[in-house]
């Protein structure tokens, strides 16, 4: 078993899809084989919602019992439910609105006409987590958690120069003043990430090369947050060619 990160690189957008599509199902397959459950987290963005529609489309999804699998999002944007700017709207559209799940295996975030305050929110989700706890952790150890990474190096809505990559003391945190709209948001904290037994980022375009690059560089997770994480098995940057335009060729990996 090993934790160490690796860089995957694909030629393009589309490949990069199919590609994390088609291991994540092999990989789920494998996880319910030897568990009675799997605990997903899920990204939204362009890559996010591409990743989920090539899940769909792919005819080996139909192989997994889909009603032994629970999702979760490592964040969300503070806006009304349903709205297409959430993150579990997204999926739903890309995805999940196809496999008519039992809503005790969805697991969205708080939305901001749900009658709480955000803090509030952040507090309720927290509780979420926690009764989903295992090991004597106040949340699930996630099988696996999906990121996309910004150009600025954040992570789920963890902001260079903000305070909340170095919270520890909770598993959910309220942000406000986003430096990318909207900016009131709901976001995991960096140790239920990097409990989480894989961590997979999914990356692309020649605008997220430089954060990827100063990640893989060792620079500090306050400068670039997508620095301080990693699962505990497994740390997978799936790339497509663009963004990896700044990673040394020995940190490529020629395969999974």
């Amino acid at each position: 078993m090993t934790n160490e990160r690796r860089v995957l690189v694909h030629p393009d957008k589309v490949s990069l899809a199919g590609s994390v599509a088609a291991r994540f199902i092999t990989k789920l397959l494998d996880i319910l084989d030897t568990q009675a459950v799997a605990h997903i987290v899920l990204t939204g963005g362009s890559m996010g919602g591409a990743v989920l529609q090539a899940i769909g489309a792919s005819p080996a999804q139909t192989s997994v019992d889909w009603s032994r699998v629970h999702f979760w999002w490592g964040d969300e944007r503070w806006v009304p439910a349903g709205d297409a700017e959430r993150n579990d709207e997204q999926s739903r559209v890309a995805f999940l609105g196809a496999l008519e799940l039992p809503a005790e295996n969805l697991h969205p975030f708080p939305a901001s006409d749900s009658g709480l305050d955000l803090d509030t929110a952040a507090e309720v989700y927290a509780a979420e987590l926690a009764s989903h706890g295992v090991d004597g952790l106040p949340h699930p150890i996630f099988d696996i958690t999906f990121l996309g990474v910004g150009p600025d190096g954040h992570i789920a809505s963890l902001f260079p120069h903000r305070s909340g990559i170095g919270v520890t003391d909770r598993t959910v945190i309220s942000v406000r003043n986003s430096p990318k709209p909207p900016p009131e948001r709901l976001s995991f904290t960096r140790p239920v990430i990097n409990a989480s037994q894989r961590v997979w980022m999914v990356l692309a375009g020649a605008d997220k090369a430089s954060a990827l690059g100063l990640a893989l560089a060792g620079a500090s997770r306050d400068e670039v947050p997508v620095a301080g994480i990693k699962g505990r098995r497994r740390t997978v940057f799936f790339v497509d060619a663009d963004a990896a335009s700044e990673v040394p060729e020995s940190l490529i990996a020629r395969d999974y």
